[in-house]
């Protein structure tokens, strides 16, 4: 079966989406497009999905009948009203982070999916997909003894002008705050974050870098640097020691050289080419759950944790290093 998708926000990271399903991955075709800007979605359309109806909104395109599931890569303020009509729609959707603008309007999307009865959404937290956390997370389960402290770092070489300090949390770390819940099957039950010296690029709206330590309900520390303007190049971290060893996160596959009297390994620069692959299956996994009528990998759930987290690290960004408590809800058995 060929699952017609149709894709609602058609900028970079939907245009690769697109890529993707019609280009690399097999049992999936863009059948559908959606964009606030019109003539990116035509764009899209000539250079990748010819055979793409163009739609004026995201909810025509929603309710058509040649679309069988959606791609939600628009703006975040507007993905809960997608994600609500698909789930209304009974269509598998796959909505990039983060899940909703707010944690109640992700909370309004577990209790629809609830409602409807069966998983329709998968949320777009690739790190799960990464080979590199895939290996990650097989020996915290069997090798390393029960996870006592995890040291992490998120850095990027720069980030725009108009990125400030609540976006390190809700557009940076949000992908670490998925991916160590996942990591350790644990939830989070505080977050403190500590603000050191300001880096020299960091600007008035920008805090840079700053620690956000978290504390897991099993006892588990995390501590994770976020430095958006490291300068040297785009590197994620992540160790976690052990009762009983400590592993870390490979370093992506890279060509070490000797020259110039100098051993090196190149860093790279842009995420994209970090987690390029885990993108592919991703989706793989997404078209392979929407062909069965229903969704995998990361849970509306998930999003919704991932919300209450961010904003509780939000707040722990203005409390001078105390500790802000995460308290969750009620896992519904859906998520189970």
């Amino acid at each position: 079966m060929t699952v017609r998708i149709g894709v609602i926000g058609t900028g970079a990271i939907g245009r690769d989406h697109a890529r993707r399903i019609n280009q690399v991955l097999a049992g999936g075709e863009i059948v559908a497009l959606s964009d606030v800007n019109r003539a990116s979605a035509e764009s899209l359309k000539a250079d990748i999905a010819p055979a793409a109806e163009v739609f004026a909104t995201g909810e025509e395109l929603i309710a058509s009948q040649g679309v069988d599931a959606v791609l939600v890569t628009s703006w975040g303020t507007t993905h809960e009203q997608y994600v609500l009509a698909a789930i209304a729609a009974g269509k598998p959707v796959f909505c990039e982070k983060p899940l909703a603008a707010t944690a109640e309007g992700a909370k309004r999307i577990v209790d629809a999916e609830v409602a409807h009865g069966k998983r329709l959404v998968q949320v777009g937290f690739m790190r799960r997909y990464d080979a590199g956390y895939v290996a990650l997370k097989q020996v915290v389960d069997s090798r390393i003894g029960a996870p006592i402290i995890v040291h992490a770092a998120h850095r990027n070489p720069t980030v725009p002008e108009q990125y400030g300090t609540p976006m390190a949390i809700h557009d940076t770390f949000i992908h670490e705050i998925d991916v160590f819940r996942w990591l350790l099957d644990d939830d989070y039950v505080s977050a403190r974050v500590i603000f050191p010296r300001a880096a020299a690029r960091a600007h008035a709206r920008l805090r840079d870098p700053q620690i956000v330590i978290l504390e897991t309900a099993k006892g588990t520390v995390i501590e994770t640097e976020i430095f958006v303007n490291c300068h040297y190049g785009y590197d994620i971290q992540c160790e976690v020691v052990g009762e009983d060893g400590i592993a870390r996160l490979p370093e992506p596959m890279a060509i070490q050289t000797r020259l110039g009297a100098t051993l090196g390994n190149p860093i790279l620069t842009d995420w994209k080419d970090r987690f390029i692959a885990s993108y592919d299956v991703e989706l793989n996994d997404f078209l392979k759950a929407a062909a069965e009528g229903t969704a995998s990998g990361p849970t509306a759930w998930d999003g919704y944790v991932a919300a209450i987290t961010s904003d509780a690290c939000v707040s722990a960004q203005d409390t001078a290093g105390e500790p802000v408590a995460i308290s969750l809800p009620e896992r519904p058995a859906l998520y189970a």
